[in-house]
């Protein structure tokens, strides 16, 4: 006996304008020049850029309108993502929106006053949630203890997005034998507690980061954190594979060019059947890609997240990441010894492929759970 999914797909017009405009926007703003020259910057981004995001509303879009922000929904969101990824934009969106859902579906009503008006503003929030190489571990090493009327942190979180430029964490962690949610501003960490690390996507940031003695107030703990905690893991999925798909759009474009461009033996490369088949196979990927992920972006909203919408994420997921891997493979192989080299663009487009699978589970993670799902 089998379970069928919801295949909901509704494309709205805010969506599509919202991608139009985020498509023009990063395309302006992150040429493949701009993103070559940011590759040993700090940031990995143009300060002034997000400053003119946050002026666009992004940072809000979904943020109810009692806080600032426009009430679109989460999935107003995924455009927006899919377009970064397009253009390999690194600015800390993603990190921001899941810490803003983490605190809408987790916090308490003083927390959401607090933060949310916040992020609206620019101020840059992450997630640390991630203890070891497995996404699906249920048991976080992260612990949260009562110590003189205070909470108190101990453990190390790993590769935790944008870290050395956010305002403020949320952090999971174990406390009381369940599964938690807590604020740390970013202010309470010394510099020598934030790790860099060297990613091999180079246009991504993240540090390991040690919270042992950090203290919190007993109102930074949120109240419903456990739920929050299963929802943000589906959505940092979800907006992983928006990402991907945006990606492998920008890798199709890159194979294509090289292909219609290069001549050998008197002929354009592209007239040869061994190239054509693979590119087919990368478009027709990145289009079931691009179904999955707006198909669950339909459904998703600010609800918790039901059986329907993990069934989508999980979906979007395994099938982005598999496509951008697939897709950075070929455009490598096509472009010969060249694609081998660093000053080739192929390469930014593997190595973004090899990060992105392993962001909130691989396909294999994603996979396990949907034949649970899916299968009676």
């Amino acid at each position: 006996m089998t379970r069928t999914a919801n295949m909901t797909l509704n494309f709205s017009d805010e969506q599509a304008m919202i991608l139009e405009s985020a498509k023009a926007f990063c395309a302006d703003k992150s040429p493949i020049t701009v993103v070559r020259s940011l590759l040993d910057s700090d940031r990995g981004y143009l300060p002034e850029v997000w400053d003119e995001m946050v002026a666009l509303g992004w940072t809000g879009i979904s943020i109810p309108e009692q806080y600032g922000g426009s009430d679109l929904g989460v999935g107003s969101i995924i455009p927006l993502i899919e377009s970064m990824g397009r253009h390999l934009h690194c600015a800390p969106l993603i990190s921001t929106s899941l810490a803003a859902q983490a605190i809408l579906r987790g916090g308490s009503e003083q927390q959401k006053q607090t933060w949310l008006p916040k992020i609206v503003e620019g101020a840059i929030g992450t997630l640390a949630v991630l203890d070891n190489s497995d996404w699906g571990a249920s048991l976080s090493a992260c612990t949260l203890e009562t110590s003189d009327q205070k909470l108190r942190l101990s453990g190390r979180k790993l590769l935790v997005s944008d870290a050395s430029v956010a305002d403020f964490f949320v952090v999971s962690a174990n406390h009381q034998g369940k599964a938690c949610l807590v604020i740390v501003d970013a202010a309470q960490l010394a510099p020598e507690c934030l790790h860099r690390k060297t990613l091999i996507d180079e246009t991504k940031r993240a540090c390991d980061i040690d919270f042992s003695g950090v203290e919190v107030d007993a109102s930074a703990l949120l109240p419903n954190g456990e739920a929050a905690l299963r929802d943000i893991r589906l959505l940092g999925a979800l907006f992983s594979a928006a990402e991907a798909t945006g990606s492998c759009a920008a890798t199709l474009d890159c194979i294509v060019d090289y292909l219609t461009t290069r001549i050998q033996f008197g002929k354009l490369i592209g007239s040869y059947q061994a190239l054509k088949h693979p590119t087919v196979d990368i478009l027709l990927q990145m289009e079931a890609s691009r179904s999955l992920l707006y198909q669950a972006a339909s459904i998703v909203s600010a609800a918790s997240v039901d059986t329907d919408v993990e069934i989508a994420c999980r979906m979007a997921k395994a099938q982005a990441t598999e496509a951008l891997l697939f897709a950075g493979d070929r455009a490598v192989q096509f472009h010969g010894g060249m694609g081998f080299t660093y000053d080739c663009d192929a390469q930014l487009y593997l190595r973004r492929g090899q990060w992105q699978q392993h962001q909130y589970g691989d396909a294999q993670h994603h996979r396990r759970h949907l034949a649970a799902l899916l299968l009676d």
